[in-house]
């Protein structure tokens, strides 16, 4: 059983309880720092080795919750529209807010024009993050603990999230038949991006949430801050509550802005 050893922030495990040399070697290497401190003064994390960095227990820490697409990666079903000549493809939660009304039209015209996921997925192939998105997304995750809240679907995401270094990725599932026709969709849950900020808020986390669409609205909304990112103007008029960002160094202010008021 670990056990804490007082004035060390330090935990025993049986194999260096039960042998000091051993139990040593690891204070000698892990704790020096604090060993050298003086009582009542806090260790320079600065001259401590990295992997045994101690989080300060004053510290809160805050999760940063984006949407994926138009903030880390271009719009899927805006350069599929492109590839396949079809206008209404384009058609995104920035044009129609009621997304069970816009996927149900999406999965008609697929049919209609019998395209099915390869098809999809051959566009998404060729595809890569906003240029800056994978830089701002390290900066960021070396400050917040991050989540991708996306109304995307898996069988899309996957290719992208590994040019982003696989961030957590919260989104939806796709049916498809053994053609590769997409039959329908599943949602992990209604209002899935609200529903997430609300549980992570129930955990203690504060959060920082940042979208560009009708569909972050109610996330923005749940959340401690909420930021708009490149939005389409009809947005920034009904929400004008959210700071409005245009690049990923604006965005990146805002959240440090965030950070320091909520």
């Amino acid at each position: 059983m670990y056990q804490y050893r007082p004035g060390t922030g330090f935990l025993d495990s049986p194999s260096t309880r039960d042998n000091p040399g051993e139990r040593d070697k690891i204070d000698e290497s892990c704790g020096a720092a604090h060993s050298a401190t003086p009582p009542g003064r806090r260790p320079n994390s600065a001259t401590m080795p990295n992997l045994f960095n101690r989080i300060s227990l004053e510290t809160e820490v805050q999760l940063a919750c984006l949407d994926l697409e138009g903030v880390l990666v271009p719009e899927i079903w805006i350069e599929f529209s492109k590839r396949t000549g079809i206008p209404e493809l384009a058609r995104t939660t920035r044009d129609e807010p009621d997304y069970d009304k816009l996927m149900q039209g999406r999965l008609a015209l697929l049919a209609q024009h019998r395209l099915g996921l390869p098809d999809i997925q051959k566009v998404i192939a060729e595809m890569g993050p906003l240029p800056g998105a994978a830089d701002f997304l390290d900066w960021l995750r070396e400050r917040f603990q991050v989540v991708i809240l996306s109304d995307t679907f898996y069988e899309f995401a996957m290719p992208l999230m590994r040019q982003l270094g696989y961030p957590a990725l919260f989104c939806h599932k796709l049916v498809v038949d053994e053609t590769g026709y997409v039959r329908n969709y599943v949602l992990r849950m209604p209002e899935q991006k609200r529903e997430s900020v609300k549980a992570f808020k129930s955990i203690n986390f504060k959060t920082i949430a940042a979208g560009d669409s009708y569909n972050d609205t109610a996330m923005l909304a749940e959340a401690d801050a909420g930021i708009l990112f490149r939005p389409p103007q009809n947005v920034i008029d009904e929400f004008p509550q959210y700071p409005v960002t245009r690049s990923y160094d604006e965005l990146a202010a805002a959240f440090e802005a965030a950070s320091r008021s909520i």
